[in-house]
């Protein structure tokens, strides 16, 4: 049966809930109450009141006892509640942290959730949460490889100050290829994303043909001068100096910047740098690709175009590379290097 419950209100405590019950600003737990008050204050169900506002109707005994009790001021503020559970001690995060960062018991070569939970006695929840917490993921591993280029720090100091401080009047370029991209068709058309189901493809898929893409990007205005060839010798990158000399404007100094790739240091090549002296060749240290900006632009192609496409053949795939650097340079942006060369070598050198 409904119960009616009486709260009386004089107008100040009237004023003030109404004022609670219609301000925005307020959060809405507190005007929530409010309006349970003020709908309590006409005298209506405690059925009626918990339909009106919401909730339950013990929620409306609980703010109609407390607004009895301290009034306004009761509304505003929550009572402090013991944990429901007492947190873990110290001792026992540090185990958890010791044991994650040394090496596993038996033949497996990394702590799990589970294994830890059970060798420190405690749930996997709160294993997790202490992972997180410290930021330890030891399902995760990351690659690296030293450079041991003797020259690592001129060349660091010398591609950097060409990103962070490039020369007036000159085009700084970073060039690169990328080699066998393969021309893949799927057997199947790819299903779309749909809610609950990432986008699929077939597993399997036809084989096509390769394409090598030499590309050339322009620090200063984050464009990209691309061109497609068969293969990747020292002939064809010499095409591809030829275009680029091309492209640039006249009485601009050209400083490339590539990496050790035996083509880049072919004799022929070395003769055509001879008889172009606006051109200047930087190389990045062994074993340092990352530090050639364009690696970024191959990375993103490869990431928004090239491995979910699907290309009935190279001149497909061609085609495809083409309007995805039309489209780059419609919205190119100037690259930002933020390390200093002091930092990248300090770090190297921290590395066992």
């Amino acid at each position: 049966m409904a119960q009616t419950v009486c709260v009386r209100l004089d107008e100040a405590a009237t004023a003030r809930l109404t004022a609670l019950a219609t301000d925005r600003s307020c959060p809405l737990k507190h005007i929530l109450r409010a309006r349970i008050v003020l709908l309590s204050g006409e005298r209506l169900t405690v059925q009626e009141i918990a339909r009106q506002a919401g909730v339950s109707r013990p929620a409306v005994w609980r703010w109609q006892q407390r607004y009895a009790e301290e009034g306004v001021e009761g509304l505003l503020r929550d009572k402090t509640r013991p944990p429901g559970k007492e947190p873990l001690p110290a001792g026992t995060v540090a185990q958890v942290l010791a044991l994650t960062c040394s090496e596993p018991p038996g033949a497996v070569t990394h702590w799990t959730g589970r294994a830890v939970a059970e060798a420190t006695g405690i749930a996997l929840r709160s294993v997790q949460r202490i992972w997180q917490a410290n930021r330890l993921q030891p399902h995760r591993i990351r690659t690296f490889k030293r450079s041991h280029d003797p020259a690592f720090a001129e060349k660091v100091e010398d591609v950097v100050g060409l990103y962070m401080d490039p020369p007036a009047h000159a085009v700084v370029l970073s060039l690169d290829e990328k080699s066998q991209i393969q021309a893949l068709e799927r057997t199947r058309p790819d299903l779309p994303v749909a809610p609950g189901h990432p986008a699929a493809q077939t597993h399997d898929y036809t084989r096509h043909g390769t394409t090598t893409l030499f590309a050339a990007f322009d620090v200063l205005h984050g464009t990209v001068i691309g061109r497609c060839m068969q293969r990747h010798r020292h002939g064809e990158f010499i095409r591809f100096l030829n275009a680029v000399e091309a492209a640039v404007p006249t009485g601009k100094v050209i400083h490339a910047i590539l990496d050790n790739y035996a083509t880049h240091m072919h004799p022929k090549v070395r003769a055509w740098l001879a008889r172009h002296p606006r051109w200047t060749f930087h190389f990045t240290p062994t074993s340092a690709s990352w530090l050639n900006a364009v690696e970024g632009f191959f990375s993103a192609l490869t990431r928004r175009r090239l491995r979910r496409g699907t290309f009935t053949g190279v001149v497909d795939l061609q085609a495809a590379i083409k309007r995805y650097i039309a489209e780059h340079n419609s919205r190119a942006r100037p690259f930002t290097w933020t390390k200093p060369a002091a930092q990248i070598v300090s770090a190297v050198v921290r590395l066992p």
